[in-house]
């Protein structure tokens, strides 16, 4: 006799030109180098480990690889904590107006209301692991030490729209960039 409680199924996993990609809300196993990716000029490559119709989304969690120069977006600070790890390489760290050098198995801790954002930097691409909690509110912040890396908007805003207003391009799905041996040289 079967005793087992079944709470929850496995995701339907897609594939896509790009890569796999979890369809719904069901629990899923996936490699970082075999699922869709996304890029945007002057923002990076990233990953993210949830279906994109998620309904329940309590945590997002994803890699994000920047080469030299590029951001993960807006200087902003959100309502929820999110964390952030090195995996690869090196970016800056703009964090309360204040810049920090992370390295490979740094981690930033950022804590709700915590103004930030991170900017590739060195000879390669950085590969971060983020997590955050979903929901809530972003403010994005005028500041004049993220505006030198062309990473903060004019004027105080919680409308994305509004913050993204000047970005160039469309989200465009595309094959993993990561891990390293991946990566094609500049």
């Amino acid at each position: 006799m079967d005793t087992s409680v079944k709470g929850m199924h496995e995701a339907q996993i897609a594939t896509t030109d790009e890569g796999l990609e979890a369809q719904d809300d069901g629990w899923f196993v996936l490699n970082a180098a075999e699922i869709r990716w996304y890029t945007l000029p002057d923002t990076g490559t990233w990953c993210s480990f949830e279906a994109p119709s998620a309904r329940n989304r309590q945590i997002g969690a994803g890699i994000h690889v920047l080469p030299p120069g590029h951001t993960t977006g807006k200087y902003h600070a959100e309502s929820g904590q999110e964390g952030f790890l090195v995996l690869e390489g090196e970016c800056l760290l703009v964090v309360e107006g204040q810049e920090r050098l992370l390295r490979r198995w740094d981690y930033f801790h950022c804590v709700p209301g915590t103004a930030h954002i991170l900017v590739g930097t060195g000879d390669r691409p950085c590969a971060l692991f983020m997590f955050g909690g979903r929901g809530g509110t972003t403010d994005y912040l005028p500041d004049p030490v993220a505006a030198r890396h062309g990473a903060a908007v004019a004027e105080h805003t919680q409308d994305a729209d509004v913050a993204y207003a000047d970005r160039v391009g469309e989200i465009t799905p595309t094959r993993a960039p990561w891990p390293p041996e991946t990566w094609t040289q500049p």
